[in-house]
């Protein structure tokens, strides 16, 4: 697809961003990408295009032509006549069309039958061979690229695969947080880990970041409470998955909605602005905002004084050669300050994670100052 020339600028961590309103025109945010998780047949992929077309919500249509698939023999995408239906959805919606890519054929297939933006996967992201051969694949090429997080929760990698597809010259990109593979027991199928897209987007402000709600819950029914946490987070927009019959979709079909059931989730989510323009709430939020100031500042010098301490403990324990871990006050510290967390609204979770990275600090002061017998 043949964009304008438009001015970039290197951000203070020297990736070249074109912010997705000077390409996009005309959106506001949240930008709405939403289509199918796969194109199923030609019926299914315009039909549902109509639909999303008819809410008049979604900037962006999305379909999954190959689809990775965890196992083999299980529905892994129509393959290149599936892009031959996504030029028809453009034609009779003028709405743009986006889809994955994970080799250079695919790239070379999706440019060739005109698709708008392109996306990589998960599990594309967790390679930086892919993604490399992705990006020689597209010097020259003026085309959006968004770029999903790897399935598994490395910030570099993730970090790395933008880099990469702006080295190769493609200024127009996109992050999309799909969530996080874990082993624990969660209601949503990926972590969202939302400190991750936070530091991304610390690193890189001008970095537009897409929330995929449909793969971090894998359940249509939390669809609703993802999307307002991410636009919550000031988020650029959603990445929701929508299909003409999402109970007999040939895959994910828990996580994708209706076109109404799209159209709802939209209507209902609270707008806030990020920029804060009346005087007195300017005025307010500053001395909310001093005051946490003053607290951090006095939590870090209470940390640093409460290490000290255990430095001095650490040396007592030297001279009378007693072990670092003393197991019996560590259990009796997290009882006592796990509860006391609790009664004043703290959860349990966070005071166990708080105390435990204190904990840490200790036993490597304490060990660095019994390392001094050993040399």
């Amino acid at each position: 697809m043949k964009q304008p020339t438009i001015e970039t600028g290197k951000n203070h961590s020297g990736l070249e961003i074109t912010p997705v309103n000077k390409w996009l025109k005309g959106t506001k945010k949240p930008i709405i990408i939403s289509g199918p998780c796969s194109a199923e047949n030609e019926n299914q992929v315009v039909n549902t295009a109509k639909e999303i077309a008819r809410i008049n919500r979604a900037h962006i249509f999305r379909a999954g032509i190959w689809k990775p698939r965890t196992r083999p023999n299980s529905f892994e995408g129509v393959g290149e006549k599936g892009l031959g239906w996504m030029k028809r959805v453009k034609e009779e919606t003028g709405v743009l069309t986006a889809t994955e890519v994970a080799n250079t054929g695919h790239v070379e297939m999706s440019l060739k039958h005109g698709i708008d933006i392109l996306w990589i996967g998960a599990r594309t992201t967790v390679n930086p061979f892919a993604v490399q051969e992705i990006a020689d694949s597209l010097k020259g090429v003026d085309i959006p690229v968004m770029i999903k997080n790897p399935v598994n929760p490395d910030l570099q990698l993730w970090v790395g695969a933008l880099e990469r597809i702006n080295n190769a010259g493609i200024t127009k990109l996109m992050a999309i947080h799909r969530g996080f593979s874990t082993f624990k027991k969660l209601p949503f199928r990926n972590a969202p880990r939302w400190e991750i897209p936070i530091e991304l987007k610390t690193m890189f402000p001008d970095l537009d970041i897409i929330c995929d709600p449909s793969h971090i819950t894998g359940n249509r029914d939390l669809i609703p409470l993802v999307s307002q946490k991410a636009i919550d987070l000031d988020m650029s927009g959603l990445m929701i998955e929508c299909h003409i019959h999402p109970k007999i979709a040939l895959s994910d079909a828990k996580q994708q909605v209706t076109a109404n059931q799209l159209e709802e989730i939209i209507e209902n989510l609270i707008i806030r602005d990020s920029a804060v323009m009346n005087g007195n709430l300017k005025n307010r939020l500053k001395e909310l905002r001093r005051k946490i100031d003053e607290l951090d500042d006095s939590i870090i010098q209470n940390l640093a004084t409460r290490i000290d301490i255990t430095g001095s403990i650490g040396e007592y324990k030297r001279e009378k050669r007693i072990t670092i871990l003393q197991i019996n006050r560590w259990e009796e510290i997290m009882r006592k300050r796990t509860a006391m967390g609790v009664a004043m609204g703290l959860s349990s979770e966070f005071m166990k994670s708080m105390l435990e990275l204190i904990h840490n600090e200790s036993i490597k002061k304490q060990t660095t100052i019994m390392n001094r017998d050993a040399s």
